[in-house]
């Protein structure tokens, strides 16, 4: 994978991270450096764990599935992606009522934003990818993002989450579709 292609992965597996950031941006408990930090880098350090886990079980799989893998891997991120997708155009409202940047609600957010991750570091081993490198950029990416709809968040509220949300989930189906149209 050239670097262009895991930046756009890091940005799309981030939009979840970026729209909760949003929201939890504009509570009243994330206001000020130090839980919009705490946040920060728990979505990054989630979002670059995910991916190594994921490859980790990928890996011991890769062997017996080598016939079938990239239709797995674009299996794997269209079903993401689509997820995204959908969760932006529902109707349903995310509503942080705990302080986002502590305890549960932290550890729970952290799992959630990332799950998509776990997905794609798997599809990553099926096509053989060193995981160090591109999870690195998506924690990193993820991180930097997070920060940044933290900080929008405080100024201008849920305006963007859910539109972002829609992009993300695109940009991983044309991923998935590009690795797919690279094996046939």
């Amino acid at each position: 994978m050239s670097f262009i292609e895991i930046l756009f992965l890091a940005v799309g597996l981030a939009m979840d991270a970026f729209a909760v950031s949003l929201a939890a941006g504009a509570h009243k408990d994330v206001n000020g450096l130090r839980p919009m930090l705490r946040l920060s880098f728990h979505f990054g350090f989630f979002q670059f764990l995910m991916p190594v886990l994921g490859w980790a079980a990928g890996t011991r799989l890769a062997e017996a599935i080598h016939l079938f893998d990239h239709w797995l891997a674009f299996g794997l991120l269209a079903l993401v992606g689509g997820r995204m997708i959908y969760a932006g155009f529902s109707a349903a409202d995310e509503v942080v009522r705990n302080d986002p940047s502590r305890g549960l609600t932290l550890l729970g957010l952290s799992v959630a934003t990332s799950i998509d991750a776990l997905a794609v570091g798997m599809s990553l081993a099926f096509i053989r990818v060193n995981i160090w490198h591109p999870s690195v950029v998506i924690g990193v990416v993820t991180a930097t993002l997070s920060l940044i709809g933290l900080r929008l968040g405080n100024r201008a509220g849920k305006l963007l989450g859910r539109r972002m949300e829609v992009v993300g989930g695109a940009l991983l189906i044309v991923i998935g579709l590009k690795i797919l149209a690279s094996h046939l």
